[in-house]
């Protein structure tokens, strides 16, 4: 059976509402972050619409501090239907499943103070979670002719590139990657379309890429670029977020074809 690409929701939690924002500038000491859409509607709203449309695998990202409680209220609305980042650590993740997560989404934890990768932490959380509960978290930026992973809300750089055989040692201790190309993250400007058919063409596992799709086009091009073996995540182009790019009801007709 061949791939189909899939679109994934997402809800994205800052200050505890639901926000699009410029994934390079989520520094706050730099006097916070550029937004593009701050919601009225609660995580909750958002998290019951993806369970009445029956989209699967998207993901609640805290970024920061201040959004368990959004968080927890969007995993209550859609149980065993949205995976949890930001914040996640082998003490934490268990919790995270009780209160609805399908998945636990692991970066920064998996990291030590210097940004080096210490296998050690993946393996605490495999021992805490198991590997069909857990997504590694990849996102990235470009430094000259490759991707850095980057923690700490996308903003420091570490000792691990995507390469095929990174992906290979990983894929044992997960169930999917999550993959933001921070650079490109919230300026709807166009997807990386270098990074999502390297992505492709390694597609082992489940992959989810984020960042700059601004289009409904985009999703037909990431199914192209990676034969079917990537989804795509659209944030700020999508109308429920403010954007004037690409409709939702679109792209869940897009998932909905997708299974005929």
């Amino acid at each position: 059976m061949l791939s189909q690409t899939r679109f994934r929701p997402c809800i994205d939690l800052h200050e505890g509402q639901v926000k699009q924002i410029v994934g390079g500038t989520l520094d706050a000491s730099e006097g916070g972050p550029e937004t593009n859409y701050v919601s009225n509607q609660s995580s909750g709203w958002f998290a019951k619409l993806y369970a009445k449309d029956q989209l699967t695998g998207g993901h609640v990202i805290k970024l920061g501090p201040g959004n368990d409680e959004a968080a927890a209220e969007a995993l209550a609305a859609y149980q065993d239907g949205l995976q949890i980042g930001g914040g996640i650590t082998a003490e934490n993740a268990s919790s995270w499943l009780e209160k609805g997560a399908s998945h636990v989404i692991a970066t920064s934890c998996l990291f030590d103070a210097k940004a080096q990768f210490q296998p050690g932490q993946l393996d605490r959380l495999v021992a805490a979670v198991g590997k069909d509960r857990l997504v590694i978290d990849l996102s990235c930026r470009r430094q000259d002719d490759k991707w850095i992973v980057a923690m700490n809300r996308w903003q420091t750089p570490t000792d691990l590139d995507i390469e095929h055989a990174v992906l290979d040692e990983l894929s044992r201790s997960c169930a999917e990657f999550l993959i933001h190309a921070a650079d490109v993250e919230g300026l709807c400007s166009g997807i990386d379309e270098e990074l999502v058919s390297f992505l492709g063409g390694w597609g082992k596992i489940p992959i989810t890429y984020a960042g700059g799709a601004r289009s409904l086009e985009d999703l037909h091009l990431v199914h192209s670029l990676s034969a079917g073996k990537v989804d795509l995540t659209i944030g700020s182009a999508l109308d429920i977020f403010g954007g004037g790019g690409v409709s939702y009801k679109d792209c869940v007709s897009f998932n909905t074809a997708s299974l005929r």
